[in-house]
């Protein structure tokens, strides 16, 4: 590979198409040669049309569900097979990092997950020290912690300005799945 500044990319905010500009990233990436690993936090047993597409790119970009679905802080019982999960997926995530084998490694709604208190932000800050020189980081989701924003070399905060869901529009197929 040519010498490449890998870049640590943060897409936050409350509005929508944080993951959206990370897929957008990824299929750049893979047209360009590059090898893409997806990590997705907290999605877990949803069938996304994104998942379906991205198959057909394999094995130069692939996608990987690791979450246990949506949380809200529920029970605590519940709460810990999702704090298993997102601590289980940082430690992939790390282990992919070091194997050399990817471009770009999006962590998808990691920053859902520090939110909800499923993994502490030391252990993303570590993980972050990791990255190869040459590897592209990508972190996705509402509520960028400051001491991550810090790390980052590029930040991009989506805002709300309106959303169908607050006209009573449900989701709909091929824009929010």
């Amino acid at each position: 590979m040519e010498n490449i500044q890998g870049l640590t990319i943060i897409n936050t905010g409350n509005g929508k198409g944080k993951t959206t500009a990370a897929l957008g990233l990824a299929l750049r990436a893979w047209g360009n040669g590059l090898k893409v690993l997806i990590l997705q936090f907290i999605k877990g047993n949803w069938k996304y049309g994104e998942l379906k597409a991205m198959q057909q790119l394999a094995p130069n970009l692939v996608i990987r569900q690791m979450g246990e679905g949506f949380t809200q802080r529920e029970q605590e019982a519940e709460s810990e097979k999702h704090r298993l999960a997102a601590q289980k997926t940082i430690e992939i995530a790390k282990q992919e990092m070091e194997s050399g084998c990817w471009d770009m490694i999006i962590l998808d709604e990691l920053n859902y997950a520090i939110k909800f208190g499923l993994i502490e932000v030391d252990m993303v800050l570590e993980m972050i020290a990791l990255k190869p020189k040459q590897m592209h980081l990508v972190i996705t989701g509402r509520d960028a912690k400051e001491e991550i924003i810090a790390c980052a070399d590029l930040v991009t905060e989506m805002k709300e300005v309106k959303h169908p869901y607050k006209a009573g529009i449900k989701a709909q197929r091929g824009i929010e799945f």
